[in-house]
């Protein structure tokens, strides 16, 4: 696995119980995965040379994250190398607006775009589409950086003073954020999870409610399908996380990623096969599990950084008071806003879990009580 953040560490879970040696490629010895993980190779994810030397002896590669530039991939491929997912799938999760032209092309709802290659375009695509218009940087962007929303021309050009790669969109007025997890196999079997709710804060995610609540199961069934349509037809092997808008008019698709992702996290507990597991089946073509939620209801909450970095002064408490949630920690140190870990508490009613779920989250980060 190239990257060797908390996706990987969380990896090295399943891979102990299926068997598997995981390999990581980290930037640094005190990385998340690379501080419990004993085959770490230290290397530059952008350098070729340090990718060749890693993937030997390796049975297949794949990623923590979508930043390997595409060309790299194409190489080791050449070089027989097995990488899943493939260039040309994850160029669709690196490349907002190859992943939009894709889309648009096999008839997934998206939320009306272009290439802005200056203000002036920019400015058009608004005029046309209305302001506020959305502003996002072709490649590189997560958790809500790389994103503007401008409703003024001036705004516009301040997003441009970024001096990279532009795409508009439309902004939509959406009612709630969907995601949905499948899984795919090189020989063509896939997997669909619950659709599940997230919640943002500031463009980042806080908290994922599985399965999304009230949601009209024919309306599921339809985003199930559309995102295993898209891996279809994308040619992902492995996971794929597809984010999604739902609005009165319908779903849109948001955004992509081709990894075990944070709307899957609530999987470790929450369901028979967790994303991480089943990346791992999907990337060595072992028959998939299944994805049935061990509880009617599941909440994660993710642990963000604040003032007080001693978090662990605080677990007794979160242990003695529900000693049915689940607490994850990423060995990373505490920043304010920085995803630390995530809590788990699985139940039969959405009310109740969720209670739990946000009095550990925050407890653990804040010292108070809710």
């Amino acid at each position: 696995m190239v990257g060797a953040g908390q996706l990987a560490r969380m990896t090295q879970q399943s891979a102990i119980a299926l068997g598997i040696e995981l390999r990581v490629l980290a930037n640094t010895p005190d990385e998340s995965a690379a501080r419990v993980i004993v085959d770490t190779r230290l290397g530059d994810y952008r350098d070729l040379s340090d990718l060749r030397d890693f993937a030997k002896g390796c049975d297949a590669i794949t990623f923590d994250h979508e930043h390997v530039p595409t060309e790299h991939i194409r190489a080791l491929t050449a070089g027989g190398v097995q990488v899943h997912p493939g260039a040309d799938a994850l160029v669709h999760a690196q490349d907002k607006a190859v992943m939009r032209e894709r889309l648009t092309a096999i008839g997934a709802p998206c939320p009306a775009w272009a290439r802005v290659p200056d203000v002036e375009r920019a400015v058009a695509f608004a005029a046309e589409h209305g302001w506020p218009m959305v502003l996002k940087a072709v490649r590189g962007g997560y958790d809500g950086r790389g994103v503007w929303i401008c409703r003024t021309e001036a705004e516009v050009a301040e997003a441009f003073d970024a001096g990279i790669p532009l795409m508009a969109e439309a902004f939509v007025p959406f009612e709630r954020e969907l995601a949905v997890l499948v899984a795919r196999s090189p020989h063509d079997q896939g997997v669909s999870y619950p659709v599940v709710e997230t919640v943002q804060q500031d463009g980042i995610c806080v908290e994922v409610l599985a399965p999304a609540p009230g949601l009209d199961p024919e309306e599921a069934a339809q985003a199930q399908r559309l995102a295993l349509n898209i891996a279809h037809e994308l040619g992902v092997t492995g996971l794929l996380a597809v984010e999604m808008f739902q609005t009165a008019g319908g779903l849109l698709v948001n955004e992509l990623a081709m990894r075990p992702h944070n709307s899957g996290h609530w999987t470790i507990e929450g369901a028979l096969t967790s994303q991480f597991e089943q990346h791992l089946r999907a990337v060595l073509d072992l028959p998939l599990g299944s994805p049935t939620m061990t509880a009617p209801v599941v909440v994660m909450v993710n642990l963000l950084g604040g003032d007080d970095p001693d978090v662990f002064k605080r677990y007794e408490h979160v242990m003695a008071h529900d000693p049915g949630v689940k607490v994850h920690f990423y060995g990373k140190q505490v920043r304010p806003g920085r995803k630390i870990g995530h809590v788990t508490a699985v139940g039969d009613d959405l009310d109740e879990v969720r209670a739990r779920a946000r009095h550990a989250a925050v407890h653990l980060t804040t010292g108070e009580y809710v």
